[in-house]
């Protein structure tokens, strides 16, 4: 989302508190409260009362599986669903509905699980079925999915052509054997098709609860069940507040220790610092002002994730050309903003600037050197090029003068950025007007769906640990575009890193596909333009333990969670 997810995130999730293991996928990775350990066994539930008080950056946008898009909605259903596997404490793919390890054939087309003993929180079976009946939902067009189309196509076989229309939804590559073994045929051979199996749109859904329920199906908490470790309880649908409940029919029940966790939407860092520190809650994100006021506080930490945020640039709306349609303008915008002032002052929580597409420290290469290595920063301030472009592109446009939408969010950290965004651009492009049109997160997603707007300053978090998470994002026509950005040899390379190099044996060749895309993208293109790499600054309680976060998917997990006082 996380995750998964045209997030959008826009600093918005700033607002969530969680704490992030000391290295991504390392057996010994510590977790929310300083304590290292792994997925079997656990610790005995400490005799303090185990309920839990967080916040939300946002209200839940949906809690239908197969429309999952976002962040928050991907947080929710990590807690009150499972797939077939789920990220575990090490933040590596380990088993949920999946009893074992799953075959898979010789040419890694095919990959048969077995599924455990498992039930819904109705008392029903979790069958081999309810993942059948969930993809075909996600992948069939008459639902118009935002992810089926994106995460499923290439991936499952005949999945791009059902979504196109040219074949029924049945024809997907997922078979139920009997009610314990699910058969999967993919496309093409799938590198990180087992982190797949922990995101959202590859959940089950129980079909004769859905369609019992009809149009009224997860509208709201009493209209859902669960398989995961919680239960959804006190939500309208719409409201600032529910609840997370332990799930006594969830097959690993014994390692869920918290109870209860209380959750209220929180869009004001002041307000969640004021409850933060009356004892209401027992997380909070803060905002500059903040990190800076608490720097020497004990419950203090910061961390950088792969989660990069750029301008989007819409060279395409309401059927037209736009003025970002023209090459130098992109590049004068994307030159003209100083990242690193922008870090220091409206952020000031360890998020560093980003000129590059897939983040530091996500992934390495097969000669063990981090990606971004071969490709460096790109497209880096440069007030005096950016000038230069900017007086080439108002002329080949044929003007002066340029005014320009900024989609932003309604949250105070992303406010007070836009109005960052807003002063260096209009300071240092002569001739350009800026407005601002901060909105609420679902009216965005809505504004982005449908190609509404000029710049956007979207974020990105990776949905499974592979560059292809952030690479496909721009391939002409995708559904996650949204932007009219295209580029024939961009399309060319990532087309084919999902296939001719998709086997073990050229993954270097595939890396360096990839690089090479990245670098039109930017580089050649200014396509979109890189503003910064997300880190977190969040005060929580020694007391809360073994809170898990992911750097993908989903971004975290309340399922080992604890309150030890």
């Amino acid at each position: 989302m996380k995750k998964s997810k045209f997030l959008l995130l826009l600093c918005l999730s700033l607002v969530l508190s969680m704490f992030l293991s000391a290295c991504y996928g390392k057996d010994d990775s510590k977790d929310a409260g300083g304590n290292t350990g792994s997925d079997k066994g656990g610790k005995e539930a400490p005799a303090a009362e185990q309920v839990l008080n967080v916040t939300e950056s946002a209200e839940i946008p949906t809690m239908n599986t197969i429309m999952a898009q976002d962040a928050v909605s991907l947080n929710v259903m990590n807690q009150v669903f499972e797939g077939l596997m789920r990220l575990g404490k090490d933040n590596k793919p380990t088993l949920g509905m999946a009893a074992e390890e799953p075959k898979m054939s010789e040419d890694g087309m095919t990959y048969t699980f077995k599924l455990r003993d498992a039930k819904w929180s109705n008392g029903d079976p979790v069958t081999a079925n309810d993942f059948v009946y969930a993809w075909r939902q996600t992948i069939d067009p008459k639902n118009a999915t935002p992810y089926g189309a994106y995460m499923m196509s290439g991936v499952i076989k005949n999945a791009a052509d059902i979504a196109d229309g040219k074949m029924a939804p049945d024809q997907l590559g997922v078979k139920a054997i009997d009610d314990k073994t699910l058969e999967v045929t993919l496309e093409r051979p799938v590198p990180y098709f087992k982190s797949l199996m922990s995101f959202a749109i590859f959940y089950p859904q129980n079909q004769k609860y859905v369609e019992s329920k009809g149009d009224k199906y997860a509208t709201n908490s009493d209209n859902m069940i669960y398989n995961g470790p919680f239960t959804l309880s006190d939500w309208n649908g719409t409201g600032l507040s529910w609840k997370f409940q332990k799930n006594d029919n969830y097959w690993d029940k014994d390692s869920v220790k918290l109870k209860t966790i209380n959750v209220n939407v929180v869009k004001e860092t002041g307000t969640g610092v004021n409850l933060y520190k009356t004892g209401k809650i027992d997380r909070v994100g803060l905002s500059a002002e903040y990190v800076a006021q608490y720097e020497n506080d004990k419950d203090l930490i910061k961390y950088l994730e792969p989660t990069i945020f750029w301008f989007k640039y819409n060279q395409e709306r309401n059927g037209k050309k736009t003025a970002l349609a023209n090459k130098n303008i992109r590049f004068a915008l994307s030159l003209a903003v100083d990242k690193q002032s922008m870090v220091d002052t409206v952020l000031a929580n360890g998020s560093v600037p980003a000129n590059y597409e897939v983040p530091k420290d996500f992934v390495k290469t097969p000669d063990g050197d981090d990606f971004r290595k071969a490709n460096g920063d790109m497209n880096t301030y440069d007030l005096k090029k950016a000038q230069d472009y900017w007086q080439k592109g108002l002329k080949e446009l044929g003007t002066d003068k340029l005014s320009l939408e900024i989609l932003g969010g309604d949250s105070d950290v992303s406010k007070n950025m836009d109005a960052y965004f807003k002063n260096q651009l209009e300071k240092n492009l002569p001739g350009l007007s800026i407005s601002l049109k901060e909105v609420p997160f679902k009216i965005r997603l809505d504004l982005d769906s449908k190609q509404d707007y000029d710049i956007q300053v979207a974020g990105w978090g990776p949905d499974y640990q592979d560059p292809m998470t952030f690479s496909d994002l721009w391939l002409t026509g995708g559904s996650q575009n949204k932007s009219g950005y295209s580029d024939p040899e961009y399309d060319k390379l990532i087309k084919e890193a999902q296939t001719t190099l998709a086997t073990p044996d050229k993954s270097k060749e595939r890396y360096e596909a990839l690089q090479k895309a990245e670098k039109i993208l930017i580089e050649q293109d200014a396509g979109i333009g890189p503003l910064y790499q997300r880190a977190r600054a969040v005060l929580q309680q020694k007391y809360v333990k073994d809170l898990v976060v992911h750097p993908f998917g989903a971004d975290f997990s309340y399922k080992w969670a604890y309150i030890e006082k």
